[in-house]
């Protein structure tokens, strides 16, 4: 199994494009910690990060790259460009099988693991520390390398897809029909025989052929089906299985790769699903990501990079204005966003006195009927007024 024929079994092209494209999507802002929080940080990392790796890659094409190789070979590498300060210049992604990882030699079992990468293209090859290589693992990283999600947790998965695929193939080419054999209940000459296979292959080989006109039997001949056919052999079935096993695999929810047979319906239950896969499935990858970032690139706890995960709420409308709504704050509500840090993220310019943090000036009163002068608070607190009397 390798990375070329698993992209080739449409589950996994599609859980690979969707988690590749969910992370090269999101913002990567670049943040400096202060005494009372942080601030967003004016860093040249930032353009490297977001708009362009180098000359040759996009931020996003280099990102899709990075994650569909950690996905499909267990690790995403790319190599760093540095200038004489030690500042990153520009970052160029490998592909997998183009790098050995070492580790370097240790004169005590207490000595801390440092890798050594070797880079090979048609030119030639090169070695480098492990400062100068970003490497992005996937799960079960042990020091060296991780796991890869198709040689683990979907490998069998993906050859019984794979082979469910060429068989769907092969008997949907030769018409879908089940194969046959012709009994006869009188001795048949071979000469007759043979014209009678060629009748039935003009008739029924191949794909072609006017398949309408039935072909009369003679001579007392029946038909016998010795296979299956897809119904009996469950072959929709099957197939509509692999996708969910590989699904599960990759930790994407069925109903985000189009396999809606037993989604819920409800927009609630496909949201939550949604939330699911961001919390659950790409939690982990961008965590793995940031820490990857933010120990190469800073090497300080000065600056650090965190992805906005709520990008993924540009697309609803609704949910992004009640968000909004509450960040901002309200009549005995606190607030937690600034005007104009909602306005930054909308791509607008600031305003005046939108750097102000709204503060409820009195606590929210309790619903009840204003108009009952004899309403006390006892009569929202049954158990209170029973330990009165």
């Amino acid at each position: 199994m390798t990375d070329k024929t698993a992209m080739r079994v449409s589950a996994v092209y599609s859980c690979v494009s969707l988690i590749a494209g969910s992370i090269a999507q999101l913002p990567l802002p670049v943040f400096e910690r202060m005494e009372d929080g942080r601030q967003r940080a004016k860093h040249d990392y930032w353009w490297i990060l977001n708009e362009q790796f180098g000359p040759a890659w996009s931020a996003s094409t280099a990102w899709e790259f990075l994650i569909s190789q950690m996905l499909l070979r267990g690790d995403g590498i790319a190599y760093a460009t540095r200038n004489r300060s030690g500042t990153v210049t520009g970052l160029i992604p490998w592909p997998r099988d183009r790098v050995t990882i070492l580790e370097q030699e240790r004169s005590s079992p207490k000595e801390p693991r440092r890798l050594q990468y070797t880079f090979y293209d048609t030119l030639g090859y090169f070695t480098v520390d492990q400062d100068d290589v970003l490497h992005i693992p996937g799960f079960g990283f042990n020091g060296v390398s991780s796991m890869s999600v198709i040689q683990w947790g979907a490998r069998n998965g993906i050859g019984i897809a794979i082979q469910g695929d060429e068989h769907a193939g092969k008997f949907f080419s030769e018409g879908g029909k089940p194969e046959v054999a012709i009994t006869a209940t009188n001795k048949m000459t071979p000469d007759m025989q043979e014209s009678f296979r060629d009748a039935w292959v003009k008739k029924y080989g191949g794909i072609q052929g006017n398949r309408r006109i039935p072909l009369i039997l003679t001579e007392g001949l029946d038909v016998k089906e010795l296979t299956m056919s897809a119904v009996d052999q469950q072959l929709l079935e099957s197939r509509q299985w692999q996708v969910i096993d590989i699904a599960r695999a990759f930790g994407v929810p069925p109903h985000m790769i189009g396999e809606t047979t037993k989604a819920s319906s409800f927009g609630t239950g496909i949201e939550s699903m949604g939330i699911g896969f961001v919390k659950y499935t790409l939690g982990s990858h961008l965590k793995r990501v940031k820490d990857e970032l933010n120990r190469k690139l800073f090497r300080t706890e000065r600056f650090y990079v965190e992805h906005n995960v709520d990008g993924f709420m540009a697309g609803d409308s609704k949910a992004q204005a009640e968000y909004f709504s509450k960040a901002l704050g309200g009549p005995g509500a606190q607030g937690w966003m600034y005007v104009n840090e909602v306005r930054r993220l909308k791509n607008l310019p600031p305003i005046p006195g939108g750097d102000t943090l709204y503060l409820p000036t009195e606590a929210a009163k309790p619903p009840g009927n204003k108009n009952d002068p004899d309403r006390t608070d006892d009569d929202a607190d049954p158990e209170a007024t029973a330990a009165r009397a």
